[in-house]
């Protein structure tokens, strides 16, 4: 029997934007295809050391798929991609260079806590999302 690959999301578990958008995976992943875990965890802070993150920098959404690290609107658009029509058409944004796609990645990034709001602390998943959960 093969194994059942996953991809593993790293978010910021204390952002109220970054859990909105983990609830938002998991109602839309009806395979189970994405994993979770949080900066914050240690897992987290391993994917950070290994791709010379700043450990207390949680700015960066990441996609870990297939042995690839992708960070901030790469990662996003390639979740988005996995989760079906219509959030599959965001595909065409990374025919736009990185750097360019970045800008308004990083702008959302730096204000998230303002305008979203955090939590003291890291979110907890439900008994249902446990599973998901790795970290």
């Amino acid at each position: 029997m093969e194994e059942k690959h996953h991809s593993i999301v790293y978010f910021d578990g204390v952002c109220n934007l970054c859990n909105a958008s983990v609830d938002f995976i998991i109602k839309r992943d009806l395979k189970a295809k994405f994993k979770f875990a949080s900066l914050q965890s240690d897992l987290g802070q391993k994917i950070l050391q290994e791709n010379q993150f700043n450990s207390d920098d949680y700015d960066s959404f990441i996609l870990e798929q297939n042995g690839n690290v992708y960070i901030k609107s790469s990662a996003a658009i390639r979740v988005a991609m996995q989760i079906g029509f219509p959030w599959s058409l965001l595909g065409v944004f990374l025919a736009i260079p990185p750097f360019i796609r970045n800008i308004v990645y990083s702008f959302i990034a730096k204000n998230r806590y303002k305008w979203f709001g955090k939590k003291e602390t890291c979110r907890l998943p439900t008994p249902e999302e446990r599973a998901r959960f790795i970290a």
